[in-house]
């Protein structure tokens, strides 16, 4: 609870300077935000379609990862969360799930997540790896391609059921 804490604390404290924050800061709760994000989330997986098909296999671990991570945020938006941190972000998803919050598994959590130890794998590393290697063809991704699309349909269809659900989603007053 302590580093999700300091991820809202950090972020008031930065836009009270007049910066921009790196962490999580308190807005309204937005619905029509949530649900553009689930938009987007949608519209990347039509995008590894495309490039899938034009043999892009470089750019397609970027989609699958934020295909998860819109859907990372459109929970988020639905507590009234902004969020500037790939970290925060995941941090606050995986306390709100452990707080009973929240139904969404695990896995989609981790594949959001930041690791800083090297032996430490997350979808963040894929992303990466994907985009600064130097090939464009990848025999791997296309090996992990339908695996990866079921995974982000799954991500997807968990975030509607929060985004749509007519509960009240509040961050609890412990981390403000």
């Amino acid at each position: 609870m302590d580093k999700t804490k300091e991820c809202f604390s950090s972020a008031k404290k930065s836009e009270d300077k007049g910066r921009k924050h790196k962490g999580l800061l308190i807005v309204k709760p937005n619905n029509k935000e949530a649900e553009q994000y689930i938009i987007k989330a949608k519209t990347n997986l039509k995008t590894c379609e495309l490039f899938k098909e034009k043999r892009l296999d470089y750019k397609i671990p970027e989609e699958w990862f934020y295909t998860m991570y819109y859907c990372a945020l459109a929970i988020l938006i639905k507590f009234g969360i902004e969020s500037r941190s790939q970290k925060c972000t995941a941090l606050f998803l995986r306390y709100a799930k452990e707080k009973g919050l929240i139904n969404y598994d695990d896995e989609f959590i981790d594949r959001i997540t930041v690791y800083s130890e090297k032996e430490e794998k997350s979808d963040v590393d894929l992303r990466e790896d994907a985009r600064y290697r130097a090939s464009i063809h990848s025999e791997d991704i296309i090996e992990r391609y339908d695996f990866m699309m079921d995974v982000c349909k799954r991500g997807i269809s968990q975030a509607e059921e929060i985004v749509f659900s007519d509960k009240n989603f509040k961050v609890p007053e412990e981390l403000l």
